[in-house]
């Protein structure tokens, strides 16, 4: 049976699992350390070369890599929405939602499963290297990192609004969002690193659902 046959099951930790297989269920899960160490040592020694090695300018640096930040915080936008929340309109697109954010809506306190598995986003994260750098040349030695810090920023911003209580200042918005997706209206509040493309796209919820 494929995984996603299996992700209904509840294992003795009263988490959901995608796989029945121990092993292979352990790699779908990623303590948060991971992806906040690895991808900030990741974009630093891109970074690096792309100075060194490529001629990059400091400024050219700090503008690339905030136009690759800005453009993570549109995919992660378009991906939560038109992929995580994807209709159900057949029993394999059902299988497909629960399998990659269904069992986040299920289980939105396993801290464990609040980033992509470390081994896969690595992977992802030297692709998309080789695929900028296919696009632009050396400027890809700064896009990259932006966009990859714009992950890391989203899965630092997620755990946190899963695992703290909201602060007293202006960020407590993207607190106030997340609960309101999940337990309350989950067609808005799609952005989760920044409300910006919720503004944009008109899915930010009313000030009464607050």
């Amino acid at each position: 049976m494929g995984a996603s046959s299996k992700a209904h099951k509840i294992d003795d930790t009263n988490r959901v699992r995608i796989f029945n297989n121990p092993f292979l269920d352990f790699f779908t899960k990623t303590h948060i350390a991971f992806p906040l160490t690895v991808f900030p040592i990741f974009s630093s020694v891109v970074i690096y070369l792309g100075i060194v090695d490529h001629g990059l300018t400091a400024l050219q640096t700090i503008g690339i890599f905030f136009s690759g930040f800005l453009l993570f915080t549109l995919v992660e936008y378009l991906i939560h929405r038109n992929l995580f929340h994807i209709a159900p309109t057949s029993e394999f697109r059902k299988k497909v939602q629960y399998n990659l954010h269904g069992i986040h809506h299920d289980q939105p306190k396993d801290k464990k499963r609040l980033a992509m598995p470390i081994i896969l986003s690595t992977t992802l994260a030297f692709a998309f290297l080789g695929g900028f750098y296919l696009l632009m040349g050396k400027y890809a030695y700064a896009f990259t990192p932006g966009f990859v810090m714009g992950y890391a920023t989203y899965i630092g911003v997620h755990f946190m609004v899963h695992a703290f209580t909201p602060p007293k200042n202006f960020f407590k918005i993207l607190w106030v969002n997340h609960a309101i997706h999940h337990f309350k209206d989950d067609t808005v509040a799609y952005g989760v690193s920044s409300p910006l493309w919720d503004v944009v796209f008109r899915t930010l919820p009313p000030k009464k659902a607050a």
